[in-house]
């Protein structure tokens, strides 16, 4: 598409393996070692792309941690860690570029949400809080640009479970069998990565203001509309048979 891009990550061999993939297929692209939780260094960075390359469109808000644990036995730090990452760490970006998105004529803000940002489960107290605040701050972004006339187009997005290595690397509550998590999460992750990222990329030039990823996540979506508060009967016992490592 002619894109020149700028990647940041905290994780450095994870960085450079995405900027040789970038590479391989001859898009510019410049990549930074980036802590999202650090606000001045993001403010930095945020300046400094724009400062490289002339003019910023659009931005990615993707980073992301989760943390798997009942609320009673989770610890603070846990609990803050998430939102530092998954919550903050869009705020940071987004405020670090709304200023070069305006000026842009042309900008597009695109936080990554969760389908735990339509609906709440047992053991993801930490991350359900994280992806709400995403939801409703995309969302109330979106109208302060448009009663603005700013020429920025903000989109949340909902994946559902995407074939990544967030599961992992995931945090989780002392007793828990983590390992027994991950092979249920890599049996249910049936979006592969590049299918979420085309569903996302085509919504974006769509200008929509919600994209909902993946089959499950739509599913889900649904059972939450049709009974708002019911859903709890029908997923609560779900998520605790997949936290226990039964699918």
């Amino acid at each position: 598409s002619g894109a020149r891009l700028a990647i940041s990550d905290v994780d450095v061999e994870g960085l450079g393996q995405a900027e040789a993939l970038i590479r391989r297929i001859g898009a510019p692209v410049r990549a930074d070692r980036l802590d999202v939780t650090e606000r001045e260094a993001f403010l930095s960075y945020a300046d400094s792309v724009n400062a490289h390359f002339g003019i910023v469109h659009q931005i990615y808000n993707i980073a992301g941690i989760a943390f798997l644990g009942d609320v009673e036995v989770s610890q603070f730090k846990d609990i803050e860690k998430v939102m530092d990452v998954d919550y903050w760490g869009v705020v940071n970006g987004t405020k670090a570029f709304l200023p070069h998105l305006i000026a842009s004529g042309d900008g597009h803000v695109v936080n990554m949400s969760s389908m735990f940002g339509l609906f709440g489960v047992p053991g993801q107290a930490a991350y359900n809080s994280a992806k709400f605040a995403v939801r409703g701050f995309t969302e109330a972004l979106r109208q302060e640009m448009a009663i603005a006339g700013h020429p920025v187009a903000v989109t949340v997005v909902h994946p559902g479970f995407v074939k990544t290595a967030i599961a992992a690397n995931a945090g989780h509550a002392e007793g828990l069998d983590r390992d027994a998590g991950v092979r249920v999460f890599n049996k249910v992750a049936i979006t592969s990565a590049e299918r979420a990222a085309r569903i996302i990329l085509k919504a974006v030039r769509k200008k929509k203001a919600r994209v909902v990823v993946g089959p499950d996540a739509k599913a889900y979506e649904l059972l939450v509309r049709l009974a708002p508060a019911g859903y709890q009967r029908i997923l609560g016992p779900m998520t605790a048979r997949f936290q226990s490592g039964r699918p």
